[in-house]
């Protein structure tokens, strides 16, 4: 008989992640590709969102889930043992294989699962290390792509650098092959690198490298971001790093941070001193979740929220299929006209 640890349980669990909400979170309901109910414990809401969809480990695994409201995060594990109320690991071992058909058997040792783990793989460790080894990113491969995205003002200071040997491994059987990749650090509110997010690139740098997926991050993620300026009063918040950058080319001065995904910018943190938020959102389902979960969050914080929505799918296609002026003048009107004046200017003559 297969002994099956509980990482592989969370996997055959994850290929049928609608069908494990479905009958453990059945106070939540369906959207795109994600679940949607109020926590982990099945409370009827829609601050915690599950994915469908997506790989079989890693980011944006099927079976993963994060609560914006909490900050909670794991695997469909978590959500058996949560919305039951079973405590010994070889109890929610026993009941997901009741559900998955398969013989009941304790499993191998369950080894490091526990509840909320960090999500990527990769230590903090790890991303600093990382970080370290990488270079400065101007006259690098990585600055032809950003170029070739339309971002041609990378900053001495931005959290970006690049790295010509980058090691990438599939997520499942297969050679461990080296490509170069554009390096993002993930830091928190006061600076410290807690995760490092990877971009490989094509061999002459125009385009993404010909991967599958070809963006990882690793380290300490949720709640955290890759920051571009201190925010004190006034932040816009994303999901990627392309997006805000195509953003900053119109808002130079504003403070921006990429979350990195839809789940993490749900949850991310705000600073104190904050008094209104720019919530950059992509036009899919997933973006609009975590503007309404972000925006809850912010009101409570009593921060004033306001979206930023692009033409296209984001900011990033509105840069490079409209132009800089284009979206210059589609975002003018969505900002106050204190912000209008303080970061973006009077309109230039045509």
């Amino acid at each position: 008989m297969t002994r099956l640890t509980a990482t592989d349980l969370a996997e055959r669990l994850g290929r049928q992640a609608e069908a494990v909400c479905r009958h453990y979170l059945s106070n939540g309901r369906k959207q795109g590709n994600y679940w949607l109910v109020g926590d982990v414990r099945n409370t009827p809401g829609r601050s915690m969102f599950v994915r469908l969809t997506g790989g079989a480990s890693g980011k944006g695994a099927a079976g993963k889930w994060v609560d914006a409201a909490s900050a909670e995060h794991g695997d469909l594990l978590d959500v058996i043992r949560e919305s039951l109320g079973l405590v010994e690991f070889a109890e929610i071992a026993e009941e997901a294989r009741r559900f998955l058909s398969l013989p009941q058997e304790v499993p191998a040792a369950p080894g490091n699962h526990s509840p909320h783990t960090s999500g990527p793989s990769g230590s903090t460790g790890a991303a600093q290390r990382l970080w370290r080894m990488a270079r400065p990113i101007a006259g690098s491969l990585a600055e032809t792509y950003l170029r070739e995205r339309g971002l041609a003002d990378v900053q001495a200071d931005d959290p970006l650098r690049f790295l010509p040997d980058c090691y990438w491994r599939p997520e499942g059987k297969g050679r461990t092959e080296t490509w170069p990749a554009l390096i993002a650090a993930v830091t928190d509110l006061e600076g410290t690198i807690t995760g490092a997010h990877r971009t490989w690139l094509a061999r002459d740098g125009r385009q993404k490298a010909p991967l599958d997926p070809p963006r990882k991050a690793m380290g300490t993620l949720l709640r955290h971001g890759v920051r571009f300026g201190r925010a004190q009063d006034i932040l816009a918040a994303g999901e990627g790093i392309e997006t805000i950058l195509s953003l900053r080319q119109i808002l130079p001065g504003m403070p921006m941070v990429a979350a990195l995904s839809a789940g993490h910018l749900a949850a991310l943190l705000l600073p104190v001193p904050l008094r209104r938020l720019y919530i950059v959102c992509d036009n899919d389902p997933a973006g609009r979740i975590a503007r309404e979960a972000l925006v809850a969050r912010a009101s409570e914080a009593g921060v004033e929220a306001l979206a930023l929505s692009p033409m296209l799918g984001d900011f990033n296609d509105d840069l490079v299929w409209r132009g800089r002026d284009a979206l210059r003048a589609w975002v003018r009107p969505q900002l106050t006209p204190e912000d209008v004046s303080r970061f973006m200017g009077p309109m230039q003559p045509p």
